[in-house]
């Protein structure tokens, strides 16, 4: 069962919080306030989905403080700084930081509602891509050293000729190792071995390529 997503508000003033949390309720989002970073920060955990109003001045540990933490961290839940205090010096820090957006207070209902829809959207697509890599990475955790490294060669397309080449092996023995590469990673064909092989960062590369062909021209 997927969990469902959360707007996470993090602002001192309780005013703002509670309009917040208005807004975007009527809109159907799942809302969680809280008053400020150090309370937020005890609270959250990374696993749950959602995007993070955050306020850029607050008492304690300001907007900023928290978004490096998250970098420190590598948590990346999507950040919408609201502030009312906003400089460009300020907006452009916190976007080339990794911020999904920056408004400045007051914002616009609808403005910031569409704001949230694609922040979240990019967080959804952000978990699936990690869950596909996680998946791939324990499949590929079951290869064997030999394997490892045969398996960007068979996600290139290189034939079991080239392949057998290149380690100095028989094709009968490259084979073997081909169906035991396919069977464990679950690969149905060499387009999803190739998508499993850049997941796990085994990807074939202009050196190996190299040393089959000039292998061929021997």
């Amino acid at each position: 069962m997927s969990i469902a997503p959360v707007v996470f508000v993090v602002d001192d003033d309780a005013a703002v919080r509670d309009s917040l949390r208005a807004l975007l309720e009527v809109a159907g989002y799942a809302v969680e306030p809280y008053s400020s970073a150090e309370a937020f920060l005890s609270a959250y955990d990374p696993q749950r989905p959602g995007c993070l109003l955050l306020d850029l001045q607050m008492p304690g540990m300001g907007g900023l403080e928290l978004q490096s933490v998250f970098t420190e961290r590598r948590v990346r839940l999507p950040i919408i700084f609201l502030t009312g205090y906003g400089t460009v010096s300020t907006a452009v820090r916190s976007l080339n930081r990794g911020a999904f957006d920056f408004l400045e207070k007051p914002v616009e209902g609808d403005a910031l509602l569409a704001r949230v829809a694609e922040a979240l959207r990019i967080d959804a697509e952000r978990r699936r891509d990690g869950a596909v890599r996680d998946a791939a990475q324990a499949r590929c955790a079951a290869l064997t050293p030999r394997e490892r490294e045969m398996l960007p060669l068979v996600a290139a397309g290189h034939s079991s000729k080239e392949i057998a080449r290149r380690f100095g092996i028989s094709h009968r023995t490259v084979e073997l190792h081909r169906t035991r590469i396919m069977h464990k990673t679950g690969a149905g064909t060499v387009i999803e071995l190739a998508a499993m092989a850049q997941a796990c960062g085994l990807t074939d590369t202009p050196q190996l390529g190299e040393a089959v062909r000039r292998t061929e021209t021997r």
